[in-house]
């Protein structure tokens, strides 16, 4: 294997200026896969798990953001639900994201806007696949995630497996 001592000043987008507050230190292979948008081997992002409770609001936000990537990845799901962050952090990670993916707007079955976090309530009993289990009419999903690129899809937990949701089979909890 060989060394590589070189580290890389990365300012956390959608920051542009240099400020130091700005930025994070990373490796050459952070560096690399943040850049190249290449986050498929899931194993090596696990430091993220400790990095996200960093007092360190760039590292914070970073690793929010390369953790929000790997949520088909059970242990990084369980490490985005399981932080608290202010909410201008929350928005930091998420400006970026938000930029790209404006059009994609999620509503519910009654026509209301729904956002990463809302809590949700079935309108149907709905079959979960892969389980013998029938999610009832009524079930509250709670920290509800977007499908960022699908309108009509959301992901939550039911009984502790997480399923992608139709909105259209949703209401907003208030």
């Amino acid at each position: 294997m060989k060394q590589d001592n070189n580290l890389y000043s990365y300012t956390v987008p959608p920051k542009k200026d240099e400020l130091v507050e700005n930025q994070v230190v990373l490796c050459t292979e952070c560096f690399d896969q943040i850049k190249a948008g290449d986050y498929s081997n899931s194993h090596y992002w696990r430091c993220l798990e400790g990095s996200i409770w960093s007092e360190v609001p760039a590292v914070q936000v970073l690793s929010y953001k390369i953790l929000k990537k790997l949520t088909s990845n059970e242990w990084a799901m369980d490490a985005v639900d399981a932080v608290f962050l202010e909410e201008s952090l929350i928005e930091w990670a998420n400006d970026e994201d938000t930029q790209v993916a404006e059009k994609v707007i999620h509503k519910d079955a009654n026509g209301i806007l729904l956002t990463t976090g809302d809590n949700v309530i079935l309108t149907q009993n709905l079959n979960v696949k892969g389980t013998s289990y029938i999610a009832p009419k009524g079930t509250m999903v709670r920290k509800v995630r977007l499908v960022s690129d699908n309108a009509e899809q959301l992901e939550g937990k039911i009984n502790g497996d997480t399923i992608v949701i139709l909105t259209k089979f949703v209401k907003k909890s208030v």
